[in-house]
């Protein structure tokens, strides 16, 4: 094949796809209605309703201690939930990787597990636990510990066994027993690594529990929800300051916590 062919080719399959994704566009703006044009053209009313609406006043300030209450509440919640699913993330991640499975059973159990745990949606976790669980705290403290267990179980797996692997068969040769292995080996040179994918996890679920609470009426969650209902903007704008700067704050906070640790 030439050269000016291989181009001709992928200048064919190129303005194929444009086409066939346009058609799609148009269709589908089409059945439900939707002008592109007119979306752009209501972006500076969305944005002067906003500074209309959602300012905070003078009067939203003696609502703060509660908001700030609720909002530690969350923070706390989210923290409580990462820590927990990262131990028995690491645990399951143990005896279900590759490298430190005790039986084909085990590795087979645990990725089950980490698949089913972290496919499910975490609004879907918290819709399902709604219905056994009502609107509780502890409803939003489970949605977001099967949703990080998931995620950590299997990003542990693949650590275990692209950074520990030689750390495994170096000691086992060695004679050291499989916990000595464990303890003494793998969790002490991946430390730094399972620091990190708890901080990131902490980033996130902070973010999620705004929309858990939502759901599970409670936390910030529920305060901006019952603001924003109630038609209070200005006093919905104030808890959406007060998520925007407590999760700036944890996230520089992390990421200061990575630089000291590497």
């Amino acid at each position: 094949m030439t050269v000016q062919t291989f181009f001709h080719r992928r200048r064919s399959r190129f303005l194929f796809g444009l086409l066939f994704f346009s058609a799609l566009y148009y269709g589908a703006a089409t059945l439900v209605d939707y002008h592109l044009l007119n979306s752009f053209q209501a972006i500076p009313a969305a944005f002067a309703w906003l500074a209309t609406n959602f300012m905070p006043t003078t009067r939203s300030m003696a609502f703060l201690p509660l908001i700030l209450t609720k909002l530690g509440q969350t923070i706390i919640l989210s923290i409580t939930a990462t820590v927990i699913a990262a131990i028995l993330a690491l645990a399951l991640a143990i005896i279900g990787s590759s490298t430190t499975g005790l039986n084909r059973a085990t590795k087979l159990l645990a990725r089950v597990i980490a698949s089913i745990c972290r496919n499910i949606p975490l609004v879907a976790w918290a819709m399902i636990l709604l219905l056994s669980f009502k609107q509780s705290d502890f409803t939003g403290f489970l949605a977001l510990f099967f949703g990080s267990f998931g995620y950590l179980t299997r990003s542990f797996m693949e650590l275990i066994e692209s950074d520990a692997t030689a750390i495994y068969e170096a000691l086992s040769t060695t004679g050291a027993s499989y916990l000595q292995v464990v303890l003494r080996g793998i969790i002490p040179s991946i430390s730094a690594s399972l620091l990190s994918w708890l901080l990131y996890m902490i980033e996130n679920n902070i973010r999620d529990a705004t929309l858990v609470g939502i759901l599970t009426g409670t936390g910030i969650g529920f305060l901006f929800d019952l603001y924003y209902k109630s038609f209070r903007f200005d006093l919905a704008g104030m808890t959406t300051v007060t998520i925007i700067v407590a999760v700036v704050c944890l996230e520089l906070l992390a990421n200061q916590i990575r630089r000291l640790i590497r």
